[in-house]
């Protein structure tokens, strides 16, 4: 018989620092503190919200956002880093799974980034939204694969995704069929209006009853104030308000608190791990419920990288042996495979050809 579980979850919506670099980092770690006088063992913060969402790019025409752009490259988050070091300690002090959203520099890209932080400090899972939103594509590079993944913490099985994100059914799929329990979404919040609020609420009960899961989701906060920095018009600032729906949802996608919509705050529940057995005996969409035999999803899970190594030692030895079974056998199989396989055994017979 299974040991009952409950896993006491916050969400957490509160408004970042835009004049300070380090400003945002210290909410988050204040946040984190709070969250733990109050039990929370697992907790989740609003997408990119370090240094802070890139609201301006929705508001403003690219050709008058350098400054911000620019700003948002010095203020962005190396992984690892100080920042990132400053949240393991304290989620390791407060025995607490954080899940963080950043904007991650790496050389000379920006990527929206999630990371999840165990209880230990480890960061278990680092993940790149896969394709960037609209504006947002003018801020930050695609993801891949590889961050499509549940990652064992010490609150269950954790997975992420970030916005709309939420609306891509493969990539919810490849978290479903890994058997996630415990769901972080991301949304930034203030922005587009209660449309969003709307749509956001839809979208994560939909993915906690279809995956079976719980789903603990932080949007952001943007106060007045903030609100007039980023924008000096007026017919724009509309379109920074509203859209705010932190929530903890059930596997049977039920509210476990009413969620929070306007003002910034720290939502929690507790999760009863066993509500995943009981929805999941009715409906397992990956299980019983399933049919791999008629519908099944290929996921290429390899890190997308820039440049890939021939290892030429390998090569050498292969052209120097006309023998070799290998080669041989890669020859031979030319003729049966599709364009790409013959392109790469074209190319272990041509570096065989001077060896003859």
């Amino acid at each position: 018989m299974t040991a009952k579980r409950t896993i006491r979850a916050g969400a957490i919506q509160i408004a970042p620092d835009l004049d300070t670099p380090t400003g945002t980092v210290d909410r988050i770690l204040a946040a984190i503190a709070e969250a733990a006088g109050k039990g929370v063992q697992f907790a989740v913060f609003p997408e990119t919200f370090v240094p802070w969402y890139p609201y301006f790019s929705f508001v403003r025409p690219p050709v008058l956002s350098g400054v911000e752009h620019i700003q948002l490259y010095d203020n962005a988050v190396v992984v690892p880093g100080p920042v990132t070091d400053a949240v393991a300690q304290a989620a390791k002090r407060h025995g607490m799974v954080v899940v963080l959203g950043v904007n991650e520099r790496d050389h000379g890209s920006l990527y929206n980034t999630q990371l999840v932080f165990d209880a230990n400090g480890a960061i278990v899972l680092k993940r790149r939204k896969i394709t960037p939103t609209f504006h947002e594509r003018m801020i930050w590079g695609q993801g891949d694969g590889a961050g499509l993944k549940v990652v064992e913490t010490a609150v269950g099985r954790v997975g992420a995704l970030a916005c709309w994100e939420h609306y891509n059914p493969l990539a919810r799929y490849a978290l479903m069929a890994q058997h996630e329990e415990i769901h972080a979404a991301q949304f930034p919040g203030s922005l587009v209006g209660q449309v969003f609020a709307d749509q956001i609420e839809v979208t994560i009960r939909h993915h906690a009853l279809e995956s079976g899961c719980f789903v603990v989701n932080a949007t952001g906060w943007l106060t007045e104030e903030q609100i007039a920095k980023i924008s000096p018009e007026e017919g724009l600032r509309k379109g920074l308000r509203g859209g705010c729906m932190t929530a903890i949802v059930s596997p049977e996608g039920n509210h476990l608190v009413p969620p929070l919509t306007s003002g910034e705050g720290i939502l929690v529940a507790d999760l009863d791990l066993a509500l995943i057995t009981k929805r999941k005996r009715m409906m397992d969409s990956v299980g019983h419920y399933a049919r791999p035999e008629l519908l099944s999803l290929v996921l290429n899970d390899s890190p997308a990288r820039p440049m890939h190594g021939l290892h030429p030692n390998r090569l050498t030895s292969i052209a120097k042996d006309p023998s070799n079974e290998t080669a041989d056998a890669a020859t031979h199989d030319a003729g049966n495979h599709g364009d790409a396989d013959r392109a790469a055994d074209q190319r272990v017979a041509v570096l065989r050809g001077p060896a003859r």
